[in-house]
C-alpha cells in the first residue's frame, strides 16, 4: 500500500508551526496544495487528524497521538536517504566477491590493500572458489562479481578479460633447469612434474593447448592447491607447473622460468551479472581491479 509521505510531512509542519500558511511556505507549496495533502492523508487513514476553522488550527486527539509516530516515520525516511547518499558519495558498504585461489595467493591482496586504505569502513568477504564455482557464485547472487580463469562463454554474464597469465616453471634454485632463461615444454620430459588436478581451470587449459600442439606432459604429483605445489617444489620433489601471477610471493629458494614452445596462458577475467548495476562499494573495487590487475 502506498503511504502519502508528503501528507505526513505536511501534517508534521502544521503541528509544529500551528499554521497552514507557515507550513505551506516552509514546504514551498500553495495552501491549496497543502490542504489536498492533508485531505489525502486523512482519507488514507480514515480519521480526522486536524481541526481547522477560519481562526484556529489544532490537532485532534488522534492527531496528537499520531504526531510522534509520524515524526519517527519521516526521520527514518530521512536517515535512509542520507545513508544512500553516503553510499553514493563515499562508496561505503559491505561487499562479497569470489575469486580463484591463485589470485589471492599472488596479486589480488595488493589491490585489496589499496581498496582498504581508500575505504576503511568497508568489509569485503572473499569466496575462494574454482573458476566453475566462481561463475556459479556470481550467477546465484552469492557474490557481486568474481575473478576466474575460464574462457568467456556465459551469455547471461558480462565477462571482461583483464590479462593473460602465462604458465611457468617453479623449481628449486639448485635444480638442473633453474639457470635457463626459458624452458620448452618438450624439455620437461624425464623430469618429475607437479601440476594442479581436480576441477582446476589451469589444468584443463594447459592440457587442451598442449594436446593441440602434440605435446604430452606426464606428472608425478597432482595436487589441489597452489600452496601444495609450491611446498613440494621447495622440497625438491619436482617442477611445479603453475602461472606467473604467483611471482609477487615467490619464495627465495625457488626460481621462476617461462615455459615456451608453445607459450600457454590463461585469461584472467572479471565476471558480473549482465545488465545489473553494482553497489557503489563493489563498483569502486571493480574499477580498482580493472586498473591495477594488468599485464605482469
Amino acid at each position: 500500500m502506498k503511504h502519502p509521505i508528503d501528507g505526513i510531512e505536511a501534517f508534521i509542519q502544521i503541528a509544529e508551526l500551528g499554521s497552514f500558511n507557515k507550513a505551506a511556505e516552509k514546504l514551498h507549496v500553495t495552501q491549496t496544495g497543502l490542504t489536498r495533502r492533508i485531505q489525502r492523508l486523512e482519507a488514507h487513514v480514515g480519521l480526522k487528524l486536524i481541526d481547522r476553522t477560519t481562526r484556529t488550527v489544532a490537532l485532534t486527539s488522534i492527531g496528537r497521538e499520531f504526531l510522534p509516530e509520524a515524526q519517527r516515520m519521516v526521520d527514518a525516511v530521512d536517515r535512509s536517504f542520507e545513508r544512500l547518499k553516503t553510499m553514493s558519495r563515499f562508496s561505503t558498504g559491505d561487499i562479497t566477491i569470489a575469486s580463484v585461489p591463485s589470485l589471492m595467493y599472488g596479486r589480488l591482496p595488493r589491490i585489496l590493500r589499496s581498496y582498504a586504505t581508500r575505504h576503511p569502513s568497508n568489509r569485503v568477504e572473499i569466496l575462494d572458489r574454482t573458476s566453475t564455482l566462481v561463475i556459479e557464485a556470481v550467477r546465484r547472487r552469492q557474490a557481486e562479481f568474481g575473478l576466474h580463469v575460464q574462457p568467456p562463454n556465459q551469455p547471461d554474464l558480462h565477462n571482461e578479460v583483464l590479462v593473460r597469465d602465462p604458465f611457468v616453471v617453479y623449481c628449486r634454485n639448485d635444480h638442473p633447469l633453474a639457470g635457463r632463461p626459458a624452458i620448452a615444454w618438450a624439455d620437461l620430459a624425464g623430469h618429475d612434474l607437479i601440476t594442479l588436478g581436480g576441477s582446476s581451470g589451469n589444468r584443463l587449459l594447459m592440457e587442451a593447448q598442449l594436446s593441440r600442439s602434440g605435446i604430452e606432459v606426464k606428472t608425478r604429483f597432482v595436487v589441489e592447491y597452489f600452496s601444495s605445489a609450491i611446498g613440494l617444489a621447495s622440497e625438491g620433489l619436482g617442477i611445479a607447473i603453475l602461472v606467473a601471477s604467483l611471482v609477487e610471493n615467490l619464495r627465495p629458494d625457488l626460481a621462476q622460468i617461462p615455459l615456451v614452445d608453445p607459450i600457454v596462458d590463461r585469461p584472467v577475467s572479471l565476471i558480473r551479472r549482465r545488465g545489473e548495476t553494482l553497489t557503489p562499494a563493489a563498483q569502486a573495487l571493480y574499477n580498482l581491479i580493472v586498473r591495477d590487475l594488468g599485464p605482469l
